[in-house]
């Protein structure tokens, strides 16, 4: 039934229209349509958010400092600097120069993404595989990179595409493919400049030395699996920490043991061990030359045979318990 107001009522709307506490105007708009702007290249899809996506870099990070600390022989920390969408021909505008980037495919999605790696990070890369100490504090020398720079350069992508596939692996099944390297943005054209990239930056420091790696991928290219990152993101509870468990291993190594070496067995009465004095001999079951067992925290280990060396006491491990000889 509708609802028919009273005099009151009717005398206090009056009231407060004429005071202006009420518009009529703004009171209608709110019963009736209103035409809504519609960017087809500024909408929320197309600025490039993808939900969670973040979580694979952080799953990337995870994998790479450890590769990377691995193949330079020294502590490499990486942190995320942060995303943003770019139309494509904008986000080269952006790139340093010079900048050397890795162009590869991530397979079965289409399209193709960049890596771009700024020239002090591929200074100090090179410097430390060829054996320096990776620390750039002199001027960068605005240049473009050798060919061998170059190639120990595309080793390095190889190994952060590897782990981009172990950071995807729990979501989406991919295979990362190294199509080329370049330095010329020019001849860089993974996608028309007007369609729209996702580029995540991340900070790389080996040691005292700092450089910026950018990821670009196209959001077509992950438009199709939007709806798996929108799903709920459980996929990253799966991944392994390497980091950790690179930790974990180390302390375990420094981690102290007992070691022991069983060299005989003898049955004696109580009254003989009371009537013990210094220099007494205690007859063993065992000759010295045959092999004696090795305890570690209590455990059998290790067969082995006594002897001296450099003037010390020695023993020489000659087999691991349930394991061949050696």
């Amino acid at each position: 039934m509708e609802k028919i107001l009273t005099k009151a009522e009717i005398e206090a709307l009056l009231n407060a229209v004429f005071d202006g506490r009420i518009e009529p105007e703004k009171e209608l708009a709110k019963t009736e349509g209103t035409a809504v702007s519609y960017d087809l290249f500024n909408t929320e899809a197309h600025k490039g958010f993808v939900p969670n996506l973040d979580i694979v870099y952080d799953s990337l990070i995870r994998y790479n400092r450890v590769t990377l600390s691995n193949r330079l022989r020294k502590v490499v920390e990486i942190k995320k600097v942060g995303a943003r969408s770019y139309k494509f021909d904008d986000f080269l505008q952006t790139l340093p120069s010079p900048a050397c980037m890795a162009i590869f495919k991530i397979e079965p999605l289409k399209g193709a993404a960049l890596i771009a790696f700024d020239s002090p990070l591929v200074l100090a890369l090179v410097d430390s595989l060829l054996g320096g100490t990776g620390n750039s504090k002199g001027p960068v020398v605005n240049r473009l990179f050798t060919s061998i720079e170059v190639r120990l350069i595309e080793k390095i992508a190889k190994d952060i595409l590897q782990d981009f596939e172990k950071a995807w692996a729990p979501l989406y099944a991919t295979h990362m493919n190294l199509l080329r390297m370049e330095m010329n943005p020019r001849l860089v054209n993974i996608v028309p400049p007007e369609y729209q990239i996702v580029a995540m930056s991340l900070k790389i420091q080996i040691e005292e030395t700092v450089g910026n790696v950018v990821f670009a991928v196209p959001y077509m290219t992950i438009d199709p699996i939007r709806e798996k990152l929108k799903a709920g993101m459980q996929f990253d509870l799966m991944a392994i920490d390497p980091q950790w468990s690179y930790r974990l291993s180390s302390e375990i190594l420094e981690a102290p043991l007992e070691v022991s070496v069983e060299m005989g067995n003898a049955n004696i009465s109580l009254r003989e061990l009371l009537d013990l004095t210094a220099g007494d001999t205690i007859m063993l079951d065992k000759p010295c030359s045959s092999e004696l067992l090795v305890k570690v925290e209590g455990m059998p280990k290790y067969d082995c045979v006594p002897g001296i060396r450099h003037g010390n006491k020695a023993i020489q491990i000659t087999k691991i318990k349930g394991g061949s000889s050696e």
